[in-house]
């Protein structure tokens, strides 16, 4: 059971404070996305700039327009901004009526949440996304540095072996297997009509998938995954099937849907033998789990 951005669903999106709630809540994991500053500091954030409908200045107004790239900012000057309360009049506010504000949340670093995790003495698994595109350039650190530093984070915690590295831009899995073969990666996978990860371009190859041919490395998401050294394969829940999830077991792949809010959802999936979900309400996800006696490990 992971809690995505901690519990957005339930308080502010990838603050210590959801955080909080996600472990409450019961989770065995939390899932959040990390970003580097310009200073070299892994920080938490899914957004690459500073997104209006989340952030605050220092005067308490939410920003007019999309900020400054994360990558752009110090640690101290990115602490300076509030990310507790969204702002009531945008669109994304309407989307989490049940998210309580905690006002004075600021962008957390990624020991900061080792470290919160340990005062509450929770024994959590970390799924940690490496925010990066094949668009992204500048705007985020280069894909080496960037898991460079977020392993030296994931090692100075002495987290390795409950940690998993995740992202659509395979490029990162591939140099964490590289560097870090002990820590566990997923990979992640979009199959929408604005947002499509396995959709191939003229070399016949996708962009995401850090290089790897289908004609060569396997014809269908869960054998591109296992090529790309995953021991996870996470696509996006409605493009899971019996079948796909039949064949990356069979490949000892273990399949982790995102994001799964709708209890509809979350019953077809567990029947269909997931072995997880990320979900925005663990609490909702909780209880479907308990319903059918179903263990959370």
């Amino acid at each position: 059971l992971q809690g995505r951005r901690g519990a957005r669903g339930l308080a502010p999106e990838n603050t210590l404070a959801a955080f909080d709630t996600a472990l409450e809540a019961g989770v065995s994991t939390i899932e959040t996305d990390l970003a580097v500053t310009r200073d070299g500091v892994v920080v938490i954030s899914h957004d690459p700039r500073l997104d209006p409908a989340l952030v605050r200045g220092p005067d308490g107004a939410w920003l007019a327009a999309r900020g400054p790239a994360i990558r752009s900012l110090s640690l101290a000057e990115l602490k300076v901004y509030d990310i507790g309360r969204l702002d009531p009049a945008s669109a994304y506010a309407r989307q989490w009526p049940q998210q309580r504000a905690r006002d004075g949340e600021r962008f957390p670093t990624l020991s900061e949440l080792f470290d919160l995790v340990r005062t509450r003495k929770a024994r959590v698994r970390f799924n940690l996304e490496t925010k990066i595109t094949p668009g992204s350039a500048d705007e985020v650190v280069d894909p080496r540095t960037f898991v460079e530093l977020a392993v030296a984070e994931i090692r100075k915690a002495g987290v390795a072996d409950r940690t998993t590295l995740q992202s659509f831009d395979w490029r990162t899995l591939l140099i964490a297997k590289r560097i870090a073969p002990d820590i566990r990666t997923s990979c992640l996978t979009a199959r929408f009509p604005n947002f499509d990860t396995v959709m191939v371009d003229a070399t016949g190859r996708s962009p995401w998938q850090g290089g790897l041919d289908p004609t060569v490395d396997g014809p269908t998401l869960p054998r591109l995954a296992k090529a790309a050294g995953c021991a996870i394969w996470s696509p996006n829940a409605a493009s899971v099937t019996s079948a796909l999830v039949g064949e990356a077991h069979a490949l000892d792949l273990a399949v982790l849907p995102w994001t799964v809010n709708d209890p509809a959802e979350a019953a077809r999936l567990i029947e269909l033998g997931v072995d997880g979900l990320i979900t925005d309400y663990p609490d909702r996800v909780r209880r479907q789990l308990a319903e059918r006696g179903l263990a959370i490990d």
